[in-house]
């Protein structure tokens, strides 16, 4: 890695800090390389991409379900309402 040639301050709570410093750490980093592998990996325009295009997704297959369900519920309706014709039937041709 090249020298760093230029500083960055970056202002943020104690409590901030001491969470980087800890991730830092438990990935084996100086807090400096962490914090430039985490500006290097962040990539909102991308990231916001991806989840509209999930949560479009997810907008049809939930219509799809929901379609589905009421499909289901129609059939078991219409089912039911045969099945009691049908009893009524039998009702009434044993009486």
């Amino acid at each position: 890695m090249a020298a760093a040639t230029e500083r960055v301050p970056v202002l943020m709570t104690p409590a901030e800090k001491k969470r980087v410093v800890a991730k830092a750490r438990k990935a084996g980093l100086t807090t400096g390389e962490y914090m430039r592998r985490a500006a290097e990996g962040y990539r909102p325009a991308n990231d916001d991409k991806e989840l509209e295009a999930m949560i479009g997704e997810m907008n049809k297959a939930t219509g799809s379900a929901e379609r589905a369900i009421d499909d289901a519920l129609a059939f078991v309706e219409e089912s039911n309402k045969r099945i009691a014709e049908m009893e009524a039937k039998a009702r009434g041709s044993t009486a």
